[in-house]
């Protein structure tokens, strides 16, 4: 069993999907590894790192060669796995919704490809999930994002010149990015107040010392989807909570939007008008800004200002914390790959439930259901 780790090739993208910690648990396994030379320089994890764990360092060709599962970060162009056997698996953040014509074309080429992202929430699944490891990440980045843009302190500092107040800092959105951001900005000093549609999430917001800003006795407040997502609200619920995130917003120092549908764009959370209501020299920060944005202007790779008030819209957040994210990002896919694996037969066996959730293309399709409905 051989298992190929590659370079990242999309722009930007720092991370890799293995580590020499991950390798070395590989190995024992009886599993043969090969990186590409490289793979790991732009994530602090040099060649001589992987060979000393026993990792076969070589070029692309010489790793994709025989290879019978294929880990990465974001999922490889097709024309970049010349080579690849019939049967391979492809274990990768596949961006199956945004990237579906890559998805035919792994089909084509007889690859399994299993996408990440697909991993069902499940209890026995939580050490797999890789939007929850790089979403944990990306929020506390947000925060320390957001900090370098302010002008001002975060903690409330007294001093013989005068008292400097603590930030306002509002969270919009409370999965995994939003508790981070909302557990770093305490931690920072600022004064923390946090909003989402699904009403479980105001006692996460209270345990963490923040304030739940939330519309109350309006149909649709529930907001919980398959798998603990949001989704989509009631036009009643919309109206109310955009009455209540402009009466707020216009208070605060720092907003940051963390919410995503799963295969739709990101909802608009702040408008132009909403921005226009905050005082210059506050920060927006748009974690969804690669799913169409939350805020209104968000401009993906870049910060804006608009009104006196910057917007930041970073790309691929988690990836700017390279190292960390990388040393997460491959133990999702060890313990998804160690979880199935069969001592006898020598590779891991996939279970229906999994297997059936993130499994893309098989046999020469496309097979998974998401994509076919």
């Amino acid at each position: 069993m051989k298992i190929a780790v590659l370079k990242e090739t999309a722009a930007g993208e720092r991370r890799v999907s293995a580590t020499p910690e991950t390798v070395k648990k590989f190995i024992a396994l009886g599993a043969e590894v090969a990186v590409e030379a490289g793979a790991g320089a732009t994530a602090s994890f040099d060649d001589a790192g992987f060979a000393a764990v026993g990792a076969k360092v070589g070029s692309r060709a010489e790793v994709l060669a025989d290879a019978d599962i294929l880990l990465g970060v974001q999922g490889p162009a097709p024309d970049a796995l010349k080579g690849i056997k019939s049967g391979a698996w492809l274990a990768a953040g596949l961006n199956p919704f945004g990237e579906r014509a890559r998805v035919d074309d792994y089909a084509a080429l007889g690859i399994e490809a299993l996408a990440m992202e697909f991993m069902p929430r499940i209890t026995r699944a939580q050490s797999m999930d890789i939007l929850s490891s790089q979403s944990n990440l990306a929020g506390y980045k947000a925060v320390l994002d957001a900090a370098g843009e302010y002008g001002r302190a975060f903690p409330m500092m007294m001093t013989a010149a005068g008292t400097i107040s603590a930030a306002k800092v509002f969270v919009m959105g409370v999965g995994v990015a939003g508790l981070q951001a909302i557990a770093t900005a305490r931690r920072l000093g600022a004064q923390v107040s946090a909003t989402d549609v699904r009403s479980a999430t105001k006692e996460q917001i209270q345990s963490l010392g923040a304030k739940p800003i939330f519309v109350e006795n309006v149909a649709g407040i529930e907001g919980e989807g398959s798998g603990g997502y949001a989704t989509e609200m009631s036009d009643e619920y919309k109206a109310a909570q955009a009455e209540l995130v402009s009466s707020h917003i216009a208070k605060q120092d720092i907003v940051i939007t963390t919410a995503l549908i799963p295969g739709r764009p990101a909802p608009r959370l702040i408008s132009d008008a909403q921005i226009a209501s905050m005082r210059p020299g506050s920060v927006i920060v748009d974690l969804a800004v690669e799913s169409g944005g939350n805020v209104e202007g968000a401009v993906a790779g870049e910060v804006v200002e608009k009104h006196g008030v910057k917007i930041v819209g970073h790309r691929n957040v988690s990836s700017r914390l390279a190292s960390d994210a990388s040393a997460l990002f491959a133990r999702n896919l060890y313990n998804f790959l160690s979880a199935f694996w069969d001592k006898e037969v020598g590779k891991p066996v996939l279970d229906e439930e999994i297997g059936n959730a993130i499994r893309l293309t098989q046999g020469g399709k496309v097979v998974n259901e998401r994509l076919l409905g």
